[in-house]
């Protein structure tokens, strides 16, 4: 009795095309590597084992690639079991599926595909990091009004904004490790729920296909999905601080702020308005890092409040969403990062607006506690009166000003010259005089952005090594997978 086509086509066909697309390489591997283990465990004989290592060979996997959805199996494994049988018979075949289920075999499948995108997108991140120590380098000196509640607030650098960005990544990349490290442990062997009777060696068979050690309790390991979620929350925090970042790219992109001006191939031009350059790069980057979001929350959605067992929410029906979103993460990141590296500074325009708005007025209410003594309420109350002075008439000499603010609220006059006041309100001074630790001082900038030089340099060992230990075990299940069908030892 077949499927309903209503089914088969709403469901099992697409199922089929996106696990033809995303799991078909890690189905085969799994496949290798389940036999390894049978031989050497002794459950299968020399000779079977032999006979199953070349039938898995001769799998014609251009074929299966192309692979079209045609009814006559349930889902890919099915498809593949069938021309696995054709290959070597019904009953050799079937001694392959001895000590698993489907259940293992796609959480195990849904790891391997997962633990790649977790290692993808920290790379893109490293790029992007790599991109902002570069221009930080390049603006430690570049004075950049900061704003809070998007008002102008106090001046800093650009290297100091863009190293909050840096260590935000610097965060990101310890959650996407800490996700892989969940995620690369080897649910195989779990089988249905249970386990098996058979005397498997689950340690083998994940180190095989590149896991770090296999899962513990056998019911948890096809239950459980916390795993996915907290990958899914490494790549949705990375979304949103992405996204905040671009808010302010974009920002200073308009010609009313006129700070920032990316490269010609990342800007487009109105079909009808000759003068515009509009940072497109950026608002698809903003866009795609949105989408991922939404693709995120979809996620915890769609396995919120189902039950803890073996259920399709996580799935067949899940896993392609999974895929979608770290594919756009990954590519939002990457845009940004291609695009700050073609993106230029106007170093003149940004110190000529760093004190606007007053930005520079702690600084004088710090030199009175400083140098005369006050308590820092009642200095901010007097500097706040000079400030307002100067927002009311920007040419108005503010010494007397002053004098007369710290005598009404100290009852005697503090005396500062012009040319004194006008070095505490410098911008470059505020800044220069901030050398708290993480602070805009480009001496501290300098320290900060050598340390996450060094924070780069050892992320990207972690992932070089991360990729050459699946690459060392691939090359070694495929060199075992030889010597089996060719009746040596390895």
């Amino acid at each position: 009795m077949g499927f309903a086509p209503e089914y088969a086509d709403s469901v099992l066909a697409e199922n089929f095309a996106d696990a033809r697309r995303l799991f078909l390489g890690p189905l085969l591997a799994i496949h290798r590597a389940h036999l390894l283990m049978l031989a050497e465990q002794g459950i299968l004989s020399p000779g079977d084992a032999r006979a199953l290592g070349r039938a898995l060979a001769a799998l014609p996997l251009d074929e299966l690639a192309a692979a079209a959805y045609d009814g006559t199996s349930e889902d890919l494994f099915f498809h593949v079991n069938r021309l696995l049988e054709r290959s070597c018979g019904r009953d050799l075949a079937g001694r392959l599926h001895t000590a698993r289920s489907r259940n293992d075999i796609d959480m195990t499948m849904y790891r391997m595909v997962l633990r790649g995108r977790l290692l993808e997108l920290l790379d893109a991140t490293l790029w992007m990091r790599d991109v902002l120590i570069e221009l930080g380098g390049r603006h430690r000196e570049t004075i950049l009004a900061l704003h809070t509640h998007t008002q102008p607030a106090q001046p800093s650098t650009v290297a100091h904004y863009l190293l909050g960005v840096v260590e935000q990544l610097e965060r990101d990349a310890v959650r996407l490790r800490a996700a892989y490290a969940v995620v690369n442990r080897s649910p195989l062997g779990s089988c249905a729920i249970t386990g098996t009777g058979f005397p498997i060696d689950r340690e083998l068979t994940g180190t095989l296909l590149g896991f770090d050690g296999a899962t513990g309790n056998t019911y948890g390991s096809i239950a459980a999905c916390d795993h996915l979620l907290e990958a899914a929350g490494a790549a949705a925090t990375l979304a949103v601080g992405l996204g905040r970042f671009l808010q302010d790219l974009l920002l200073w992109s308009t010609s009313e702020f006129g700070y920032l001006q990316l490269g010609e191939g990342f800007v487009q031009r109105s079909s009808i308005m000759p003068q515009k350059r509009n940072p497109v790069a950026l608002e698809h980057a903003r866009a795609i890092a949105s989408r991922a979001l939404g693709e995120a929350v979809a996620v915890l959605v769609a396995t919120h409040n189902t039950p803890f067992g073996d259920v399709v929410d996580t799935e067949d029906d899940l896993q392609p969403l999974v895929d979608r979103l770290f594919h756009d993460v990954r590519r939002a990141v990457r845009v940004t990062a291609a695009a700050l590296s073609t993106a230029e500074f106007d170093v003149a325009a940004l110190e000529a607006r760093a004190s606007d708005g007053g930005t520079t007025f702690t600084e004088l209410a710090d030199a009175l506690v400083r140098e005369h003594g006050l308590p820092f309420t009642r200095a901010h109350a007097i500097a706040a009166r000079v400030a307002a002075a100067r927002a009311d008439d920007a040419s108005a000499p503010l010494a007397p000003i002053l004098a007369t603010a710290s005598t009404e609220l100290t009852g005697s006059p503090i005396v500062y010259d012009e040319e004194r006041l006008s070095a505490l309100l410098d911008a470059r001074h505020f800044v220069s005089v901030r050398t708290t630790r993480g602070g805009p001082a480009p001496e501290r900038t300098a320290e900060a952005l050598a340390a996450s030089l060094d924070r780069l340099a050892a992320d990207r060992r972690w992932l070089e090594e991360a990729r050459q230990h699946l690459a060392q075990a691939e090359a070694g299940l495929n060199r075992r997978l030889a010597a089996l069908e060719s009746g040596r030892q390895d």
